[in-house]
């Protein structure tokens, strides 16, 4: 006898997951709530993925394995890699889209790097962005919006630490809206590279 097909594909339960993560800390997050998401039965996810840590675990490795895709898709829909680094800036305030919304995201984050599991996971999404990063630094080089002498690797690191920190300082300030915060911050970093 074949098992039945399943009504809800893996990536309707993840989209979910991340649905409910975005109102729950990790310690409000239940099986239960992610069911309800997703339209499914707590048990169907029990069956599926065994755990609620396992089920994140699974979001992580695929959120490390498509870690630089997202920067890659904005780099092929605009003509300049920095209106493209611009975007992502903006994207990238979505963690912040309230003071508590950066709050759960933060109390993710500390998963991430406290359970080896789950951080292995977040060191492959970051080098991956990283690389995808200078990929897009590269390209603004070749397309003289940035000096030629411009040490790529090491400003695609520090705009990784902006993004990162105007986070936090953004949450702290309140000034303004995250994107916009975000996007200053980028420019100051990005800046002093611009071709004269």
């Amino acid at each position: 006898m074949s098992p039945r097909p399943r009504k809800v594909s893996d990536e309707q339960i993840f989209t979910a997951t991340m649905r409910a993560m975005t109102r729950l800390g990790p310690g409000e997050l239940t099986l239960a709530a992610i069911a309800a998401e997703a339209g499914v039965t707590a048990g169907a996810l029990v069956q599926r993925f065994g755990s609620k840590r396992e089920l994140l675990l699974a979001l992580s490795r695929l959120a490390a394995e498509g870690g630089g895709d997202f920067l890659r898709g904005l780099t092929r829909t605009h003509r300049s890699p920095l209106a493209a680094l611009r975007e992502y800036a903006e994207c990238f305030a979505h963690l912040a889209e309230s003071p508590g919304a950066l709050a759960r995201n933060l109390a993710y984050l500390q998963i991430d790097l406290t359970d080896e599991d789950f951080r292995a996971n977040l060191l492959a999404q970051s080098r991956a962005a990283r690389e995808a990063i200078v990929e897009l630094l590269d390209a603004a080089v070749a397309k003289g919006e940035l000096a030629r002498d411009t040490d790529v690797a090491r400003l695609a690191r520090t705009v990784e630490t902006a993004l990162s920190g105007s986070l936090i300082t953004w949450a702290t300030y309140r000034e303004g809206t995250a994107a916009a915060w975000l996007a200053d911050d980028v420019e100051a970093v990005v800046r002093p590279h611009r071709r004269a």
